[in-house]
């Protein structure tokens, strides 16, 4: 490493990623969270500070090797793990990928965010070199949301806000998840505070799997959701009928 320069903290990182924003895609799945979600299946990247370090040149160069694959919708996504939680280090690998002319993605679930200093300056910043957000709201009532991940959600919502004030191109994620957010109330609470928004280009709702628990085995962690299977195709309907997925489809012409 050079001395001196931003050092990005990595778990993983997936050559094609098809479901991380649009196109083909370069996903690099960040170290380190915060949130403690029931349903996480990557508990691997909870732990702060650890992972495979990388200088932004280092992690760019891995990703231009499968350019080529990106054709004119790809480019990088940045997940996790939880991105804000390594600012310095994501302003810079986004602004080098800007200036390669990539498409950037970040892929959030916003709980680092505050209007506060020196955080809200940086988040500005990132916003320059940052084309689109997928952002998760894993659930709309704070309470619920407390419940479901060890943290409220009112910054959370608020920086929905915000990238809607700055009209920031997102795409609203939420994980459905029996006993938990799969109830109509909150489904409908939901799209009503979505429409508040001005810059939702997507609707996505995720339905709730199994295929991490075997993660939170090998780490020796209880799982929260033993015997709670994925909704059936019945409510995952229910859910983008109350939430009007249909109703966004601007990102096709962005």
């Amino acid at each position: 490493m050079t001395a001196g320069k931003k050092i990005g903290h990595i778990n993983s990182t997936e050559s094609f990623g098809s479901v991380d924003g649009p196109g083909v895609r370069f996903v690099i799945f960040t170290q380190g969270c915060r949130m403690r979600c029931q349903f996480c299946h990557n508990p691997d990247t909870w732990k702060i500070g650890t992972g495979q370090e990388y200088t932004a040149e280092e992690l760019l160069a891995q990703a231009e090797r499968f350019r080529s694959y990106w054709g004119k919708k790809g480019g990088i996504t940045v997940s996790g793990g939880e991105p804000l939680l390594q600012m310095e280090f994501l302003i810079d690998f986004f602004k080098k990928a800007k200036n390669a002319g990539i498409h950037t993605t970040l892929d959030s679930c916003g709980k680092p965010f505050t209007r506060e200093e020196p955080f809200f300056s940086q988040f500005t910043e990132l916003m320059k070199y940052t084309d689109l957000v997928l952002f998760d709201i894993k659930h709309i009532d704070s309470a619920q949301h407390k419940v479901l991940t060890q943290h409220d959600n009112d910054n959370i919502l608020d920086m929905a806000r915000y990238l809607s004030e700055i009209k920031k191109p997102v795409w609203i994620r939420h994980v459905l998840v029996p006993q938990r957010s799969d109830y109509d109330e909150y489904l409908i609470r939901l799209d009503a505070f979505i429409k508040t928004l001005d810059n939702v280009d997507k609707v996505e709702v995720l339905p709730y799997h199994t295929m991490g628990i075997f993660k939170w085995k090998k780490l020796g962690i209880d799982y929260p959701l033993k015997g709670i299977e994925p909704p059936t195709d019945e409510r995952v309907k229910n859910a983008q009928a109350l939430l009007h997925v249909e109703d966004y489809k601007k990102y096709q012409t962005r």
